[in-house]
């Protein structure tokens, strides 16, 4: 079936109350990156909204299936896979089932390139803390609306605060930074997605003995930074500006973790 064919009935809770969530995958070189860690945090959004997952897709087939279809779609050499799950049935806000309906979607992508990003602090929206805050699709309204600004500034993307003003995420990223040889990330009751890259950098620093701080700052303590990055499962960024102020976008560390994570198509 082609997109463009695809038909939902006006019952369709995603359409009508977006009751669902959705997993980003790349597929590279024949080889679903992170596989494990998605099947982990969709498992977890499926819990968190009730969703019966497993009892409606098979764990065990999902894979070749997707495989399959970014073949199918020329994407097995480097392509995106999106995995969108909703809550199946009808209904008002109470629902009939807790069934799982689900549409895979797969097409060719461009490996993103490595440039250091120039972000902005968004100013229209900030993160919304919250039991779904940590999978994606439930606050997708507030990316939007961060993608909008970022446009309009012109900036490569958007850094996103917490309701009372402390650094969170990026549009589409975690955002990481290294002061010295600790790692600092944003906590996730800051309201940001518990991204499958985020999990595989705090695990890759728990085996390195390298100190790993979850926290809640200021965004202007960034400044004193060693180096700023984004990560989510297209790859590893630092940043070179936050609002206009410089940034040093090097660290040995950083260039440790890029070969430990993304050097691996098996991942």
């Amino acid at each position: 079936m082609r997109g463009e064919d695809l038909y939902l009935s006006l019952t369709n809770r995603a359409f009508q109350y977006n009751d669902g969530f959705f997993e980003t995958m790349i597929v590279q070189q024949g080889h679903i990156r992170f596989w494990q860690d998605h099947m982990a945090r969709m498992a977890e959004a499926a819990a968190a909204l009730k969703i019966q997952l497993y009892q409606s897709i098979n764990a065990d087939q999902l894979h070749e299936q997707l495989f399959q279809l970014s073949e199918q779609n020329n994407a097995s050499r480097y392509g995106r896979i999106k995995v969108k799950v909703w809550r199946d049935g009808a209904g008002l806000y109470t629902p009939q089932t807790n069934a799982a309906a689900w549409l895979a979607t797969a097409q060719p992508a461009e490996s993103p390139h490595d440039l250091p990003l120039k972000v902005g602090i968004c100013r229209t929206v900030t993160t919304l803390p919250s039991p779904f805050s940590a999978f994606k699709g439930p606050n997708a309204l507030i990316y939007v609306m961060a993608g909008h600004e970022k446009a309009q500034a012109q900036y490569d993307d958007m850094l996103l605060l917490s309701p009372d003003g402390t650094v969170a995420e990026l549009i589409s990223s975690n955002i990481f930074w290294f002061r010295e040889d600790t790692l600092f990330t944003p906590a996730l009751e800051s309201g940001c997605i518990n991204g499958i890259v985020r999990r595989n950098i705090i695990s890759w620093a728990a085996n390195q003995a390298v100190p790993v701080v979850e926290c809640h700052i200021a965004p202007a303590m960034l400044q004193d930074a060693s180096v700023v990055f984004s990560a989510n499962v297209t790859g590893i960024r630092s940043l070179s500006m936050i609002d206009s102020h410089p940034l040093p976008d090097t660290h040995t560390q950083l260039q440790k973790l890029q070969q430990a994570l993304f050097n691996n198509t098996n991942l």
